[in-house]
């Protein structure tokens, strides 16, 4: 399977995406509409920030307001569902996206704790020319378990992937 190509993040875009707490709501509305209640009670924030990166990541396309449903309470609340777009972008290397990734990373794997988690490291020679090689061979896996159709019971997985020069 070729990797699918990934369009550059527009500035507005790619702007919405550095920040950890933001790669972390759509982490979260990935399979599941959650409300902005909801999103910030999962990630210990207060409601009225958390409704600014919500408003943010709908302005910017990353999330889709789903139809309103009644709360515990009977209030009116909107669920919110990630849209996808973030893995089709490109950011070309941006600094602030890439430090958003690393920084959502560690947040998560702070709350989750170690159990489940299962990490692999080690260095591999690739000489300058099978660098994109391997590049496209990871994405194309990442790829192909991405477009997989949705299967009942199916545990949601994350994955964070970084090669980097080893000296």
């Amino acid at each position: 399977m070729q990797p699918s190509k990934r369009r550059t993040a527009t500035e507005a875009e790619a702007a919405a995406l550095a920040s950890g707490i933001r790669l972390r709501i759509i982490r979260l509305t990935f399979s599941d509409a959650l409300t902005n209640k909801e999103l910030a009670e999962r990630l210990g924030r207060d409601p009225a920030t958390t409704l600014h990166h919500v408003r943010k990541l709908v302005e910017t396309g990353f999330l889709a307001a789903q139809p309103p449903r009644r709360g515990t309470r009977g209030a009116r609340e909107i669920p919110y569902l990630s849209t996808g777009l973030s893995w089709t972008l490109d950011s070309c290397g941006d600094r602030g996206v890439e430090e958003a990734v690393l920084e959502a990373y560690l947040a998560e794997i702070a709350e989750t704790g170690f159990e489940g988690v299962h990490q692999s490291r080690l260095v591999v020679q690739v000489a300058p020319d099978e660098r994109e090689e391997l590049d496209n061979r990871l994405n194309a896996l990442l790829e192909e378990f991405r477009a997989r159709p949705r299967r009942p019971g199916a545990e949601r997985t994350a994955i964070y992937l970084a090669t980097y020069p080893s000296s």
